[in-house]
């Protein structure tokens, strides 16, 4: 049989497979989430993310140190705010002595090279588990936009290096923008959760930080997963209010969505992959039903190709010790 094109031919060797490979991981890919708590020397495994732990603040510095060493180079904090200050304004939030605030200064005291990302949102902080101020019942959009910028000015103040609002509410990037600008913070950055979508694979990072909504749902801020188009002029508006990354959260369930903001914007894109994500792989993993070190390469491949440049993941320094090992 005589063909024109043998394309068999680029897979024939692992070293030929390396040399036509076109998505290649790299530790530079990588987003760390963190999750703080009060305290010293304590640590608690997170029960539906085996292997994963919120820290109290000494713990999380010895962490990032670690990571440093490893070659990643950025952290997404979260804080787990205790129940006797949370309110319905996020109060707390604008501490300046706050856990969030005391955890990027010591951060950054320590290893000042890395890059410190903040998650900005009102749920960790409200006593009713929502992204914003709740009136009547329903989620107010201006108000909690109002806290949400001076929320960022503070984890600039602290010297955040990109504050991340996760909150979806309207208008909000384009506020934060603003008030940085006015406070003359002028070298922070944003990365927004542009096309953050009502998942049920959020429930594993709800239980790390107490967070579900303690009435109703989060739907009538986060996007419905039916929807494309509303993705991309979210993230369009995104990036005209000043966005200098955008972010696709989940990862798995929305590559098109991935490849679909990729081919749109001009801006770094980022994905998260998130708790429910990690957990089904965990347990699949855990029951043998799966590899997971091939799990875990193959899912943070695909999120890269569809167009991430950079992937929020709880895999990171798993997948680092992976790619120095192949």
């Amino acid at each position: 049989m005589y063909l024109q094109r043998r394309n068999r031919i680029l897979r024939k060797s692992a070293a030929i497979r390396a040399l036509v490979n076109e998505t290649i991981l790299t530790p530079n890919d990588f987003i760390v989430p963190l999750f703080i708590i009060e305290g010293t020397n304590q640590i608690s495994e997170i029960a539906s993310m085996p292997g994963y732990y919120r820290k109290s603040l000494d713990l999380t510095v010895k962490e990032v140190k670690e990571l440093w060493s490893m070659g990643l180079k950025s952290v997404l904090l979260f804080i787990k705010c205790e129940d006797a200050l949370k309110d319905n304004k996020g109060t707390e939030a604008l501490n300046p002595n706050g856990l969030m605030q005391r955890s990027i200064r010591a951060i950054k005291d320590a290893v000042p090279e890395m890059v410190v990302m903040t998650d900005v949102a009102l749920d960790p902080f409200s006593s009713y588990g929502h992204d914003g101020i709740v009136e009547n019942g329903q989620i107010v959009n201006d108000p909690t936009v109002e806290v949400l910028a001076k929320m960022s000015v503070s984890h600039a103040e602290a010297g955040a290096d990109f504050v991340a609002p996760s909150d979806m509410m309207d208008g909000r990037i384009g506020a934060i923008r603003a008030a940085l600008e006015e406070s003359n913070f002028t070298q922070t950055g944003i990365m927004s959760y542009s096309a953050k979508y009502a998942s049920c694979f959020y429930g594993p990072f709800r239980d790390a930080l107490d967070s579900a909504p303690g009435f109703g749902d989060k739907k009538t801020y986060q996007m419905n997963y039916g929807n494309r188009l509303e993705a991309i002029k979210e993230t369009v508006m995104d990036v005209e209010e000043g966005a200098d990354i955008v972010m696709v959260k989940p990862a798995l369930s929305y590559l098109d969505i991935i490849r679909d903001i990729k081919n749109e914007v001009e801006v770094p894109v980022s994905a998260y992959n998130i708790s429910g994500e990690y957990a089904m792989i965990k347990a699949a993993a855990e029951k043998g039903w799966i590899d997971e070190n091939k799990a875990i390469l193959e899912t943070l491949t695909s999120i890269k190709r569809a167009g991430a440049d950079l992937i929020a993941t709880y895999f990171a320094k798993e997948a680092v010790q992976l790619i120095i090992n192949n």
